[in-house]
């Protein structure tokens, strides 16, 4: 069956890239390229939308997406059918410096990001962060071309293409808490499609599903959405399921960080556990005021 089966993928060489991993991890699968959505800039669900429409329309069988682009709600008639091993889910800095405490002065960093920026400028109020956008050559590109002074992106973007020896440094989870699903691939099916579900479930990878439930359950007790800064990361360390949480305000000025630790069994209790402990020690007013 998983030589038939077609992969619905955004067209981006990373997108792409993503999705012929699915496909040889099952065995052998079409890849098919979809129009996205061209919609608000910071609405990450365009990034999905196409794809699921594809899917719900039979076009395709299932669909590739980065998990973190992937909406707290998924559309009626589709299920998250599958999570493969998980990438690097940290951030890594592209620049001349080897650890945050190294960056000079000043240094402007580039990122589109309000989740990296707020917490950059947590860690080190004299950066100037600036706009960053494209795709991950399209922002390498713009770094070499003396633009910034550094600029921040996915690991797992960067493995994935064959560029992760460019990064001078991955930031701890403490300094920036990755965006929820980053380093993660999700697939979804039509919830009447047996036969997809199941290829999918076959590739499914425990640890990293269990990573992105509870990341998916903090993030939506948090009341987080793409243009809000927050991070929730879950990792597997000496047997039980670590998240870790941030919350701030666009310019770093204040913030929320917390951890829990508990039982794997349990990822979307330990999510919510933590976006609890946040909202009442502070991030519910933080992030009232990011959406004000």
């Amino acid at each position: 069956m998983s030589a038939t089966l077609r992969l619905g993928s955004r067209a981006s060489r990373l997108a792409l890239v993503q999705a012929e991993a699915v496909a040889a991890a099952l065995g052998g699968a079409e890849v098919v390229a979809v129009k996205t959505d061209d919609g608000a800039l910071g609405d990450k669900s365009r990034f999905v939308r196409g794809v699921e429409t594809a899917i719900l329309e039979a076009e395709v069988d299932l669909g590739v997406h980065s998990a973190k682009d992937l909406p707290g709600e998924i559309p009626a008639g589709l299920v998250l059918a599958g999570v493969p091993g998980r990438e690097d889910p940290r951030d890594a800095f592209i620049g001349e410096a080897a650890s945050l405490a190294e960056l000079a002065q000043g240094g402007r960093i580039g990122t589109s990001s309000l989740r990296r920026r707020s917490q950059l400028l947590a860690l080190r109020p004299d950066l100037e962060i600036a706009e960053l956008r494209g795709n991950v050559d399209t922002r390498l590109e713009k770094l070499a071309g003396g633009d910034y002074d550094g600029i921040v992106l996915a690991a797992a973007g960067l493995a994935r293409l064959g560029r992760d020896g460019e990064a001078a440094f991955a930031f701890g989870l403490d300094e920036l808490t990755p965006s929820p699903g980053q380093g993660t691939l999700a697939l979804e099916a039509r919830a009447d499609d047996a036969d997809a579900t199941a290829a999918a479930g076959r590739i499914t990878d425990r640890a990293a599903l269990v990573e992105l439930t509870a990341e998916r359950a903090a993030a939506a007790a948090l009341g987080g959405s793409c243009e809000t800064p927050i991070g929730v990361c879950a990792r597997f360390e000496d047997g039980e399921l670590v998240v870790r949480g941030y919350a701030g305000l666009p310019d770093g000025s204040e913030w929320v960080r917390d951890r829990v630790a508990g039982d794997p069994d349990q990822p979307a209790a330990l999510g919510e556990a933590l976006a609890q402990r946040m909202l009442a020690t502070g991030a519910a007013e933080i992030l009232a005021r990011v959406a004000a």
